[in-house]
Order: C-alpha cells, then structure tokens, then sequence
C-alpha cells in the first residue's frame, strides 16, 4: 500500500467530530476494496441497508453479504487480494458486553488489515459507529457517488471505544417562518445522523404559518399555511418580499420524514405551539382567538417577525380543537415528548376579556399567568393519559409547572435550574449560548446579523449543566440542543451558513466528555475541523468560511438586529 495513502488514512484516525471518547491509532489500515463483504449480525439491519446506501454509494462498493469474507489464504498480510482488489469483511453485531461497558449508543469499532469489527450496544450503538467508519474513510465518503471508479479506500488501523455524554442531543429546526421543504429537511436528518445528533425538534406552528395537514381541519393549511408577504430583514426593517410564501407537510410527508429520521436513530419531537404563536391557527379559524376583544375575521397569517398579540382564548371549543389536532400528531409522531411551546404568551388580550376573566374566577386559577398555566397542565393531563410526555419553553414554569412536564430552558440557565431542583427533567437550549440565528461575527459583513456574537469557538466552550446543580438534580439533565429559528433564512443556503460549522461545535458538546469550558482544547478541534470542513463540501453544505462570508452568503442592506457585548450568563 502507498505509504502516503496510510499517512492520509492514519490522519483521519485523529480527526474525528465529535471525539470519541478513546482512540487508539495502530499501524497500518484494512483496504476496503471490491471483494470487501458486509456481515450484519442480528439487530444491524438498517445500519447495513445505511452503509451500502451511503458508503457504498461514495465509494462505487458494493459490500455484498457475506459471512467473514475471503480465506485469509486468498489475501496478502495487507488485507488486498492477490490482484490488489481488496478483500476482508466489515462485521457489524450487537453485542451484549458492549451494551454492559457503554450502553445501547455506545459502540467499539477495530480496524486492522483484515477488515473491521464494530460492536454496538444496541442497534443505536451499531448505527453511530458506522458514522465514525465512514469518517475514516475520508472526505469524499460523504459524497453521493464515486470519484475515481474502482478506487480502493483505506481505513487506518484503530481501536475507538465510544459512548454519548447525553441521551437527548438534538436540533430545532423552525420550519414555520420559513417553509423548508420535504427534501430538505430529510437532508437535515443526514446532516444530524452524520454528527451523531438523535433528536429533530420541527417547529410546525406559528404565527407565520402552519405546516402540517390536519385532516379534521383542513382550513389549517388551506389558509394558515400562506402569508401574503414576508419581511426581509428584522422587524423593524423597511423592506419587503411581496411574493406570498407557504408550504405544509402532507401526513404521508411526515410519515416520510418519520420513518427516515427512524432509521437513522433519530427522533422527531413535533411542535404544535399553544396558547400563543397561534395566529396562523386563528387566521384559519376565527373562534379559536379572542373574539370579545377583537375582529379575529380581519385577522391573516402573520407576515412580519416578534412577539403577537393574538393568542388563543381559554374556551372548552380550544380545548377540544386542539386536542382533535393532538390526535392525528400522536398518531404520525411515535415520540415519547410532544412540544407545546409555550412560549412568549402576552396576557393583554386576556386581561380586557370578559369572558376570559370570569374563566379565571370560575377555574380558580388567580390570574392570566394561572391561565396559561392550566392550558399546560390540560395538555400534560391529555398526553400522559395516552402515554405522551408534554416538554414546553421554560414559560411553562409561570402559574405552576405542570406535573410530568420537562422543560426546554431557552432564556437562559435559570428555568432548567429552577425544573432540575424541582425535580423535573430539562433540555438545555440557552439563547444566549445555541441560538444559531445569532450571528457569528461581528463584522459588517455578516448576513441580517442578529443577537449576539457566538463563535465556533464560543458554541465549543459551551457547558449544558450548570455547575450550581447536585448530581442528583443534573441528572434531570436529558441533554442539550441547538435551536435554529429562521426568520431570516429565507433559503438553504442561508440555513447551512448559519448551522454550520457550528453544529459541528455543538456536537461534540453534546456526545463528548469534555474537560471544563476554560480547559477545552480549542486549538485541537480546530485541526480537525480542517479536515471536517472537507468533509461539509462533500456534503454540499454551504457553512461560513473560517475567514467569513464569502460574497454571495452576505445580505447587504438588510437590517438585522445584533446585540453588543458578551452574553449574561443566567
């Protein structure tokens, strides 16, 4: 084998995202080649099914079945055919000692000249190791067909033991301000798989739309899901994109969806947001808003970006309305969690409805903060019944947390504190640390720049538990996640430059155990970020350079709304 092909191939042992927790280089490397077969043990299945897809695709292998491949006298000691085709067996098993040593995600993966063996702990554990395979085969691996035709891929000679730091490592994705295709959000399923991220979070509903089919209420995405309009730009921006802008998801596209993310050991947490965020919903059907306050007929999806005004009354007709919605998503969503948002509720139209005070005096509840609180407590009765667990915003936590409920804390550290000590679990999403839509740089150049500045490097140095919690309350910890609201990301391209390369970052917090923040070996993950960047080209994601946007990433004249100064840590 030529000795600069193992040098790149003993390099890809060290550059792995995110970083395993051991990894032992030896010398050496296994050529996967032609005659190279796929034995899949019992509960391996769509990990074959993935790597014959994926690799098999990049490569131009086909990784026939087979049972150990080639007599090891058919071979030369560097794993090639006598003709140097390439020869040995790729094992995949699930395997009971490591499921005992690493759990059901964990995994052991051995490269030496006769092939690979990868053990998993569970089907999970199979699935992420052959996610760190394919990252040792190089970067042209993550392309959708083959370079150089007939081509032998060397993978260097390793031993990784590997296992997440967190259960829940996730991604919200707001599909609602602005629509993302089917295609695309299955991309973004590959996208997460590829960095070991288990969890979708979809944003279906807001203000500005509503994107997914609800047979009983067809008006939904009839009317909800187009606005008229959009602006470009903050809020407070002049200008304007007079093309009407929409798109839903049929039930058969989220079973789609579903079932891919599935596959890819990826969870699907749907977000139907209540009671605010619903003017798509009141757009669509007038009775669910206020109607003693204001002429909800005259109300339209939403076209511009903030907190609204209009949010859903406190009527049993609401109730029963959404829990017919709630129906049809528990039955497309196997997820254990249905979000409820929560979020970002202004009480004043509550506060001058007759009918919603006398609904507080008769409910008992004190005022508009109890509420919204028995909105939540209504939903998180309705989904435990059915075997559901309801996660909100840390919004939840005004009028009384309901009990059972988990918590996304997204304005900070302190509403997952506070749900940790109460002895509920947490999601941290803190936005002043994972909010992808802040920029990252302060430059002139940076594209509708909004919030505050967070850096590769910044996002690296993030830490999901706060230091202030016993091990018994961090463990109510289920993980972390990104969130990515699109308000100005009226494109994919827009959408990978402001994820990437950051998720890469995040990742490696989510599965990783990592050092203390101060402590992180920055320099470190920035030399292999330079081989992930390759990595991201052949993917074909359009991330922000190193050195900034590259001319048609910028967004000159559109106003944004960034935030100066070093974000509160609270």
């Amino acid at each position: 084998m030529d000795d600069a092909v193992t040098a790149d191939a003993a390099r890809a042992a060290t550059g792995l995202i995110p970083q395993p927790r051991e990894t032992r280089p030896d010398d050496g490397a296994f050529l996967l080649g032609p005659g190279t077969v796929l034995d899949a043990g019992p509960g391996t299945e769509t990990t074959a099914a993935w790597l014959r897809g994926t690799v098999g695709a990049a490569t131009g292998l086909p990784l026939p079945p087979g049972g150990g491949g080639r007599n090891r006298t058919e071979t030369g000691g560097d794993g090639t055919d006598r003709d140097g085709s390439g020869s040995g067996v790729v094992r995949l098993r699930v395997d009971a000692d490591t499921a005992d040593a690493l759990g059901p995600e964990g995994y052991r993966l051995t490269v030496d000249h006769n092939g690979v063996t990868l053990l998993g702990g569970g089907a999970a554990g199979t699935f992420w190791g052959a996610q760190t395979l394919r990252q040792l085969l190089g970067p042209d691996a993550h392309r959708r067909a083959p370079l150089r035709p007939g081509h032998h891929w060397p993978v260097p000679a390793v031993r990784v033991e590997d296992a997440p730091r967190f259960a829940w490592r996730g991604m919200m994705l707001d599909v609602a301000r602005h629509f993302l295709p089917k295609d695309g959000v299955l991309r973004y399923i590959d996208l997460l798989a590829a960095h070991k991220l288990n969890v979708l979070h979809l944003h279906l509903t807001d203000d500005q739309g509503w994107r997914i089919e609800i047979e009983r209420y067809p008006r939904l995405t009839e009317a909800g899901a187009w606005r008229e309009r959009t602006k470009l730009g903050h809020r407070a921006s002049p200008l304007w994109d007079d093309r009407p802008h929409g798109g839903y998801y049929t039930q058969d596209d989220i079973r789609e969806i579903v079932a891919y993310a599935a596959a890819r050991h990826i969870s699907v947490v749907p977000e139907i947001d209540i009671p605010g965020h619903s003017q798509a919903a009141i757009a669509a059907y007038p009775e669910l808003g206020n109607t003693d306050v204001i002429d909800t007929n005259s109300l339209k999806v939403w076209d511009t970006w903030g907190v609204n005004p209009n949010v859903l009354a406190p009527t049993d007709n609401t109730l029963r309305f959404y829990e017919g919605v709630l129906e049809e998503v528990l039955a497309l969503f196997p997820s254990r969690f249905v979000h409820i948002g929560g979020d970002e509720c202004p009480k004043d139209q509550w506060r001058a409805s007759p009918y919603a005070q006398a609904r507080i005096e008769e409910l008992g509840v004190g005022d508009e903060d109890g509420l919204q609180s028995w909105f939540i407590r209504h939903f998180d009765r309705w989904l435990a019944d059915r075997g559901r667990r309801l996660i909100g915003w840390d919004e939840i936590l005004e009028g009384g947390l309901a009990p059972g409920a988990a918590v996304s804390s997204w304005r900070g550290y302190a509403g997952g504190i506070a749900a940790a000590q109460a002895g509920h679990d947490v999601v941290m999403c803190p936005e002043q640390q994972v909010y992808l839509d802040h920029r990252q740089h302060d430059g002139p150049d940076e594209p509708v720049p909004i919030g505050y500045v967070r850096t590769l490097e910044d996002v690296y140095r993030f830490e999901p538990v706060p230091p202030r919690l016993t091990p018994e309350q961090a463990a109510h910890v289920l993980g972390t996640q990104a969130n990515v609201w699109t308000e100005v990301m009226e494109t994919p391209q827009r959408l990978d430059y402001q994820v990437f390369p950051r998720l890469a970052a995040f990742a490696e917090v989510a599965w990783s155990e990592l050092p203390p923040p101060a402590e992180r070996d920055h320099a470190g993950f920035t030399r292999r970020m330079a081989a992930h960047y390759r990595r991201l080209d052949a993917l074909g994601v359009d991330y922000r350079p190193p050195g900034g946007p590259l001319p048609w990433q910028r967004r000159p004249g559109l106003l944004g709304r960034p935030i100066e100064g070093s974000p509160p840590n609270v």
